[in-house]
């Protein structure tokens, strides 16, 4: 959103806070905790969740002094679901790839610069990774979905979203501009991005990006388990099923 549009920063601070009351569900969050999410000083997010939870937006449990997302939010999502939810129609395809490869599955969507987890669903596989879960949300080229996304991206839209946006600080040095382009390539390059435990050690992850009617990737359907479970010599084939299951919704999707 433009800052010379009037109200636009207060909007632009009421989306954050939102986002970042999110994150942290089901659980919830304090208000000092959700300041430092959003850069904000604490009397300021304590007005701002204030507001939304006289409109219904947020819940405060005055007894644990959390805060939590709010009836509204629940009542404009059903509606919302409508025209973008897609989650009933990916479920078997997140389920297939648990099946197959005994990993958690997962499905994410893109919304602005981030991705955000909306169905996971465990393997055989006894030990797991809990990096990624249901309302988890990276920014784009943190974790395999958004890796998966970003990199699908045309051209222009990749640029302008490496010089606008910094990931160093909070997620290392393997995400400056210069090892994410390498990744942007070997994704293009292969068809699915491959996260090599940067996030958590030892947590490795796959994706695919599910594209939509206009040709955009707006989904991605990806794989976490520990390092051992994604072998150089075991990568391809999981990379195949993703492809396939990422191909098979696009077309779903897109009639």
């Amino acid at each position: 959103m433009s800052s010379s549009i009037p109200g636009a920063q207060m909007v632009g601070r009421l989306a954050k806070v939102l986002r970042a009351v999110s994150t942290s569900m089901p659980e919830g969050s304090s208000t000092i905790q959700i300041a430092r999410v959003v850069d904000l000083p604490r009397p300021t997010v304590h007005r701002l969740l204030s507001a939304l939870t006289e409109e219904g937006f947020c819940d405060h449990d005055h007894r644990k002094g959390l805060w939590l997302l709010g009836p509204e939010v629940y009542l404009m999502g059903a509606v919302a679901a409508e025209r973008y939810d897609i989650t009933s129609i990916a479920r078997q395809h997140v389920e297939a790839l648990a099946d197959a490869t005994g990993e958690s599955a997962f499905l994410s969507a893109r919304r602005g610069d981030e991705t955000v987890c909306l169905l996971r669903q465990d393997g055989s596989f006894p030990i797991r990774s809990f990096v990624l879960y249901e309302g988890k949300r990276f920014p784009l080229g943190v974790a395999s979905a958004g890796l998966a996304i970003l990199s699908f991206l045309d051209g222009d839209a990749i640029d302008r979203y490496l010089a606008n946006h910094s990931l160093v600080v909070e997620h290392g040095e393997s995400h400056d501009v210069d090892t994410l382009r390498q990744r942007i390539v070997q994704t293009r390059t292969h068809g699915w991005s491959l996260n090599p435990g940067l996030i958590v050690e030892g947590s490795w992850g796959m994706g695919a990006a599910v594209f939509d009617p206009s040709g955009q990737p707006a989904w991605s359907l990806s794989l976490t388990g520990i390092e051992s479970r994604f072998s150089a010599a075991r990568r391809p084939e999981m990379g195949r099923l993703l492809l396939r299951h990422a191909h098979e919704l696009t077309k779903k999707l897109c009639h």
